[in-house]
């Protein structure tokens, strides 16, 4: 069976697609959670649905997305003792001209404040224009989302312009700050 395996190391960081195996390490770094540190943390969460079988399934889905160019899901482990840190994913929003896809990152909140958003993103953004050949990333950001919005600019996103009415969230069209970066600029 054909898998979308991309990936690479950092100086502290493994950025690949997840595998059956790592169910424990995912599971376990979920568990760990500390309670919310703001309104983008979801802190701990229920985790009782989560079995291999459903973790098998998620695996199975992210390799689909991925072989059909919807979207690609990263972990973020460290390289030294391969604990789970977190995710980087790519939505392609179009293909053809543009070769513009959309991130999404986060990290378990029992890590933040030490580097591994800021590594975790830039490794992902060589993987996203080297080996998915997107020319534009684009973040759409929650205008008071800092910590997000700090972590685009450090690895040289520009602020684009505000979208109005942009996402469905929190029952109701939220605006939100899109921060852009192309190939070239990386």
């Amino acid at each position: 069976m054909k898998k979308f395996d991309y990936g690479l190391e950092t100086e502290r960081l493994v950025i690949r697609p997840l595998r059956e195996d790592d169910f424990k390490n995912w599971f376990n770094q979920f568990e760990n959670r500390l309670p919310s540190q703001h309104r983008y943390d979801k802190g701990k969460m229920d985790m009782s649905e989560c079995t291999d079988k459903w973790f098998n399934n998620l695996v199975a889905k992210h390799q689909e997305l991925g072989l059909n160019d919807t979207a690609y899901v990263f972990g973020v482990f460290r390289k030294n003792g391969g604990t789970h840190l977190g995710m980087v994913d790519f939505s392609t929003l179009a293909r053809n001209e543009f070769q513009w896809g959309r991130i999404g990152y986060t990290i378990h909140n029992q890590f933040f404040r030490k580097g591994y958003g800021k590594e975790a993103v830039k490794g992902a953004l060589s993987i996203a224009f080297n080996d998915l050949k997107y020319h534009r990333i684009e973040a759409h950001i929650n205008m008071d989302n800092t910590a997000s919005i700090s972590l685009a600019e450090c690895v040289g996103m520009k602020f684009e312009c505000v979208r109005e009415g942009f996402i469905y969230e929190f029952g109701d069209w939220t605006d939100h700050k899109v921060f852009y970066i192309n190939s070239k600029n990386s």
